[in-house]
């Protein structure tokens, strides 16, 4: 059953288990900022505003492959929402919209009260009305349509960047990987590093105002979900270019802080993924920009490379100068 036409309510036994449309109403119906109609009928009713174009994307977490079955609640409610968010930051688009597709084990309303609560947090902190979805019995999935808008043209695609391009990335990637090595127990983190680790793997932070900032600056972006060198490697096949990374260059202090070694630290930074930074190209002389907006919205912005005219060729320039082929691999749900 969908969030479409919940019967009236009707009174049932105090024992009863809620149903469908009791869990919809409790938990997941509130006021909408910019939606004609949302929950309710067959479907929603959407107000674009003039002259601007739709971004749309869909993301899907399952228990047991994109996290661990007793992850808390709110948490994972905030997360399910922010991986969503953090894909039209990508592309410079303002979130607006969000369908929400549940299948749940059982109807354990605690559970579901706390997963809304960080949901509707990210929501609110955003600007996003839940629109509609779904909700099944079945195993843990979480899935998330969500739609944006950006003036026509205005988008930042993957496929714009050129040679000579400066590559950034914002904010500290690796933080996320460390977090789910010191879950697994492959890594011993200090109490302030774990802490640190383990809100960037479970809050992850879209950069919305990053990406609306970077319109007509950066010539390619996408955020980093898999990977930073797995991520590149789609920037350079869409933008056919090739990209040199220099290590010396690369935000690794803060991770080697958090009490992880060095080969840990360097591997989560450049293969970890679940950061959702953005990762993007821009022109050589923008850069005195790019500097003044990461002193404007605190965030640190790294300059770690550059792309080269090589298509498909990538290389890391070791702090002794060596140039290392890379390897453009990221996480892959069938690899």
């Amino acid at each position: 059953m969908s969030f479409a036409k919940p019967p009236a309510a009707t009174p049932s036994a105090p024992s009863a288990a809620p149903s469908e449309f009791d869990l919809i109403r409790r938990h997941f119906s509130r006021p909408t900022r910019h939606t004609d109609l949302a929950g309710g009928d067959d479907a929603a009713l959407l107000r674009a505003r003039p002259g601007m174009q739709l971004a749309v994307s869909t993301d899907m977490l399952v228990a047991g492959t994109h996290f661990f079955a007793d992850t808390d609640a709110e948490d994972l409610g905030w997360k399910t929402l922010a991986v969503n968010v953090s894909d039209l930051a990508a592309m410079g688009a303002s979130p607006r919209w969000a369908f929400l597709a549940l299948a749940l084990p059982a109807a354990d309303e605690a559970w579901i009260a706390a997963f809304a609560r960080g949901l509707f947090a990210c929501a609110d902190a955003h600007g996003v009305d839940l629109a509609g979805g779904d909700t099944t019995r079945g195993p843990l999935t979480l899935s998330v349509t969500i739609i944006g808008e950006l003036p026509h043209g205005a988008a930042i695609t993957r496929a714009g960047g050129r040679a000579g391009d400066e590559l950034w990335v914002s904010g500290q990637p690796g933080l996320a990987g460390l977090g789910l090595a010191a879950l697994r127990g492959e890594a011993r983190l200090a109490a302030a590093g774990r802490t640190a680790c383990l809100a960037a793997l479970q809050r992850p932070q879209p950069r919305v105002a990053l990406g609306l900032a970077l319109r007509g600056i950066a010539s390619a972006m996408l955020d980093v979900s898999d990977g930073l060198l797995g991520d590149l490697g789609h920037l350079l096949e869409c933008s056919a270019t090739g990209a040199i990374i220099d290590v010396g260059a690369l935000p690794l202090a803060p991770l080697l802080a958090t009490g992880a070694d060095e080969a840990l630290a360097r591997r989560c930074l450049l293969g970890g993924g679940d950061d959702y930074e953005l990762l993007f190209a821009a022109p050589a002389a923008r850069r005195a920009e790019l500097q003044v907006l990461s002193a404007q919205l605190g965030l640190a912005l790294h300059r770690i490379g550059e792309l080269t005219a090589e298509p498909g060729a990538l290389w890391l320039r070791e702090r002794d100068g060596r140039l290392v082929r890379g390897t453009p691999a990221g996480y892959d749900h069938f690899g």
